[in-house]
């Protein structure tokens, strides 16, 4: 049963019903009612082994709101999520979700963008789907296992000639050794400063003066959600004694900053195909002619070595000369 009461300025309901207790609190007394019901509805269906009659956008929602926010990328992985909140299968109830509407989005998302954009969709779907299963009851089985997936793409193997970084260099107006004034210009050193690295965009980003210590970047936080110290090259250090001082923040950038004044001084230099993460494929094809595997995987924050050979391009020639 249900208890609706005054709390403070707001009002707080609790459910007891079938063994489940829940509560929560709402600003008004309408709102408290309306979630009391359907809650109580809710532990019925659930106790009974049914799947709730919901849309599948209650349960990408839920999951964004539970799920994305403990997140480190929870911003962009909401934005994903309210965008596949407008297709259709949004739309689909639960009872009725099979393999049929998962292969129709799949098929309907690859004449719009590439695969690897629908199998980034993909993994997100799956897990919503998981925790739909495992944690909430909402679902039975994961429809996804009987859909077959788009056929990844190859790696990019994407190399950064010394004629593209001139270039860039000079849409940047980023001259080396010079302190950078402009924002764009703290990009073209935090260009420079990956191909030293191998960092990635959001790790440069957030780097901190308080973390470097001598010859060595720290990184508390990481993508792969492990901390790592960075050996710092000759000329990665001739970078960040060119910087000034001014902020806590080495290069003072947000992400979307650089993306968007790297794609804007790529146009400048009239150069194709060419993503600020290349950067990390360049430098850890440079890398790997001065370290060992063990130390370059270390430096790189990369603990699964099939990964590294993903990133690691160096061309036959190369290869040839090294063996003269």
């Amino acid at each position: 049963m249900a208890s609706i009461r005054r709390r403070g300025k707001g009002w707080q309901a609790q459910v007891f019903k079938l063994g489940v207790r829940k509560s929560a609190s709402f600003r008004t007394k309408a709102e408290a009612s309306a979630w009391s019901a359907k809650t109580e509805l809710e532990i019925q269906t659930l106790q009974a082994g049914q799947v709730p009659d919901y849309p599948f956008s209650k349960a990408l929602e839920r999951y964004r709101d539970e799920v994305s926010v403990s997140k480190r990328g929870s911003r962009r992985e909401s934005i994903r999520i309210d965008f596949l909140l407008k297709d259709p299968l949004a739309a689909v109830p639960l009872p009725l979700l099979g393999a049929g509407h998962f292969a129709t989005w799949r098929d309907r998302r690859l004449r719009e963008v590439s695969a690897a954009s629908v199998l980034r969709d993909w993994g997100l779907l799956n897990h919503v789907v998981t925790v739909a299963i495992n944690e909430w009851g909402w679902l039975k089985e994961n429809p996804l296992k009987g859909v077959r997936k788009p056929k990844a793409p190859l790696p990019r193997d994407r190399r950064i000639s010394q004629l593209e970084i001139d270039k860039l260099l000079l849409a940047f107006g980023y001259i080396q050794g010079q302190p950078p004034r402009a924002t764009t210009a703290r990009v073209g050193a935090a260009f420079l400063f990956a191909i030293e690295t191998a960092m990635r965009a959001g790790e440069i980003c957030s780097l901190q003066w308080a973390n470097i210590e001598g010859p060595v970047a720290h990184l508390p936080i990481t993508k792969n959600g492990f901390p790592r110290s960075v050996p710092l090259s000759p000329g990665a250090i001739k970078i960040l004694e060119s910087l000034p001082r001014d902020t806590a923040m080495v290069f003072n950038l947000q992400p979307s900053q650089l993306d968007a004044l790297f794609r804007k001084a790529r146009a400048r230099a009239l150069i194709d195909d060419l993503h600020f993460h290349d950067t990390r494929h360049e430098a850890i094809t440079r890398l790997a002619r001065k370290l060992d595997v063990l130390d370059l995987a270390r430096m790189v924050g990369i603990r699964d070595l099939r990964i590294l050979m993903v990133y690691y391009n160096a061309q036959p020639d190369e290869i040839a000369r090294r063996l003269g």
